[in-house]
């Protein structure tokens, strides 16, 4: 593979979406698409009818035509349904395996990446969060089918994704570990995928991906690159000034008097430690001008991972309007960006940007029902009886503190699932009104 020198971030849901990614990689650099909730993306772009067919295509190029007809007959809507109308529901992921949810993630993933390697002979990764656990095995799966160059993995310590790499591409099936909150029985809970199980023809072989994790200090690129049972094939070394997600500063929980986390020297990545082990690396985070790019090859650097300035431009899938009122903003002022150390359910710091009629506005916040109904950032927990349960911190504090979880913990966080769904225009239709986005 060319080393790219900018690869573009791969930000969800449906942000970094399969045009971004075909005009990036068109350009001879890295598109990336952002795996997160496709298979909901699939599911409610069928519902609205399919604008352009691009989704028909896809799943018309899917290699199993039986799991896109379940598909097409379940969600496609051809005339588009009215706009004052829900969406209807998928499953959710958990710990057991769900045939037709799998079906979904299976050609949502091929879908996407096969959409984003059409027409051009350039690199396309997918972007997957590690902390999103339960979709994960058939999502990676359908991304190789479509032939995806790279899997970048952050949110996490994504040790595990090498070797089920490797079993995807002998055709054999794999398993992934769940992190499961209050374990006492000592019991291991796992997931698994065993692709033929699911397609009528699996192939044999599959090209294998490269896999770049997403890192944020030199011990943590150490500590995978030692611990791996598999190949690591480069880093993305992301600083605290990255958007979306970031890693908690180390060694203290102090905020600033603003409330945002504080990030100190400890925080600082050593770039010579990264170097140290001779893969390729690229500096990630308030990197989006040439000056940096600059800087970044001259510290050893192939490059940049860019987020931002794609999230706002002609080709992402971000909402128009949502777009022009940030770019009109930045023409007469810098917006406030807020890391905010609650928000996000996952735990980790999330960058918040500060519009109005969003969930970052503290009187929208007040006003929305705390519903989890698609999941994709539950956590879960083994059960007194030594099962496995799941909640969510953003879901209702009575409902959450039932399940065992600490109603401290629900305090401030946001539904990031819905608000992300509404940020590409795919926002679920409530009582009162569409799903407000959130922007980072």
């Amino acid at each position: 593979m060319k080393r790219p020198q900018i690869i573009q971030g791969g930000m969800g849901a449906g942000v970094s979406d399969w045009r971004l990614a075909r005009a990036v990689s068109s350009k001879g650099q890295m598109g990336v698409v952002s795996g997160t909730a496709l298979d909901l993306i699939l599911a409610r772009r069928l519902q609205i009818g399919d604008p352009g067919g691009h989704m028909r295509r896809g799943l018309e190029a899917f290699p199993d035509s039986e799991i896109s007809r379940h598909i097409l007959d379940r969600y496609f809507n051809p005339n588009g349904k009215p706009s004052d109308r829900p969406f209807i529901g998928k499953p959710m992921a958990g710990h057991t395996r769900n045939r037709h949810l799998d079906e979904l993630l299976l050609a949502a993933n091929f879908v996407e990446v096969f959409l984003a390697k059409e027409g051009h002979d350039g690199t396309v990764g997918i972007n997957f969060l590690n902390k999103i656990q339960s979709p994960l095995l058939p999502s990676l799966y359908g991304a190789m089918l479509a032939g995806v160059d790279v899997v970048l993995v952050g949110a996490g310590i994504p040790l595990e994704i090498p070797p089920i790499l490797d079993s995807f591409s002998r055709g054999e099936p794999a398993e992934l570990k769940l992190h499961v909150q209050k374990t006492a029985s000592g019991r291991e809970h796992k997931v698994s995928f065993n692709p033929n199980e699911i397609l009528a023809n699996a192939p044999a072989f599959l090209q294998r991906p490269l896999f770049f994790p997403i890192v944020s200090s030199a011990s943590l690129a150490a500590l995978l690159i030692r611990r791996c049972k598999g190949q690591v094939d480069g880093l993305i070394v992301e600083r605290p000034s990255a958007g979306g997600h970031n890693a908690p500063p180390r060694g203290h929980g102090k905020l600033s008097s603003d409330g945002e986390p504080l990030y100190g020297p400890r925080d600082v990545v050593d770039l010579e430690a990264i170097s140290s082990h001779g893969l390729p690396f690229w500096l990630a985070g308030s990197c989006g001008t040439p000056e940096e790019l600059m800087r970044a090859r001259d510290a050893g650097a192939v490059g940049v991972q860019v987020g931002t300035l794609f999230a706002f431009c002609e080709d992402s899938g971000l909402r128009e309007d949502l777009k022009r009122n940030v770019i009109e903003r930045c023409r007469r002022e810098l917006p406030r960006v807020f890391t905010d150390p609650v928000a996000s359910p996952t735990g980790f710091p999330f960058k918040v940007l500060s519009v109005s009629g969003t969930l970052s506005d503290s009187a929208v916040y007040r006003k929305r029902h705390r519903q989890c109904d698609l999941g994709y950032l539950r956590e879960p927990f083994e059960k007194s009886d030594g099962t496995i349960g799941w909640r969510c911190p953003a879901e209702e504090p009575e409902t959450y503190a039932r399940k065992g979880g600490n109603p401290r913990d629900s305090v401030g966080r946001k539904c990031l699932c819905n608000a992300l769904a509404a940020n590409i225009g795919l926002g679920q239709i409530r009582v009162s009104g569409e799903g407000r986005p959130l922007l980072t």
